[in-house]
């Protein structure tokens, strides 16, 4: 099968992180990932949910959305989280909260907040494998403070989509791969090659046991990438 943009089946869009894109977050950094862009800034609170108050620990929560020309057409600004803006939050939160040992940040709270400004597909890998590089920024701006532990961060993580598609496996489906997809899956690791999370769904079709394991295989060469970009770009912002 010939993809649309001239990918091998087992290639990555381009990727780009750009750190630093807005000035004010304790962490920011902007994702492109072929057409889908997602700006993803930390902001770190010295307080944590009521829950957390006097625990000695931190947390970390995050936030999804897409602004209303993400997308071709026109979409109506959430005021309200969509139920798939909701699932995407708490995707993001346990993805990151993998990275980070919140007993060593003291009584604070990492907020990740991640903005769609462009949508081609993979948005929800997109927001983690770029929020880790923000929130490691804001992690070691809080290590020179000592706000936080040096061991604060425990581990790499990013993401990345696969699917069948025409009867492929295919890594990083665009928009177009992903609405014709049979099955779709997005797949979280860490650095140590560990699964956080894997969210696989048969859209159009079943999928077996052995297709299940070429496309986690697949997800993994593809993370290992992300990993290496994620890795240069924190060397190259000294982090």
């Amino acid at each position: 099968m010939s993809r649309s943009d001239g990918r091998k089946s087992n290639e990555l869009r381009p990727v780009k992180i750009t750190p630093g894109y807005v000035d004010y977050p304790e962490g920011s950094v902007l994702i492109e990932m072929g057409k889908t862009r997602v700006l993803c800034a930390v902001s770190v609170e010295n307080q944590v949910p009521k829950w957390l108050v006097g625990q000695n620990q931190g947390w970390l929560t995050a936030e999804y959305a897409m602004l209303p020309r993400a997308t071709h057409t026109r979409s109506p600004r959430e005021t309200t989280p969509s139920a798939r803006s909701q699932e995407i939050r708490r995707l993001i939160g346990r993805s990151l909260r993998a990275a980070v040992d919140l007993r060593v940040i003291g009584e604070r709270t990492i907020n990740i907040d991640c903005d769609v400004l462009q949508a081609d597909g993979g948005t929800r890998t997109a927001a983690i494998t770029g929020a880790f590089v923000a929130v490691s920024i804001a992690l070691d701006k809080m290590i020179q403070i000592k706000q936080a532990s040096p061991r604060a961060l425990k581990t790499a993580v990013a993401a990345v989509s696969v699917g069948i598609v025409g009867g492929e496996l295919l890594l990083d489906l665009n928009y177009p791969e992903d609405s014709r997809a049979e099955v779709d899956f997005n797949v979280v690791m860490t650095g140590e090659g560990n699964f956080v999370e894997v969210q696989g769904t048969g859209e159009a079709a079943t999928y077996s046991r052995a297709q299940m394991n070429q496309l986690l295989d697949l997800a993994s060469g593809g993370i290992k990438e992300l990993l290496a970009i994620q890795h240069k770009i924190l060397l190259d912002a000294r982090i």
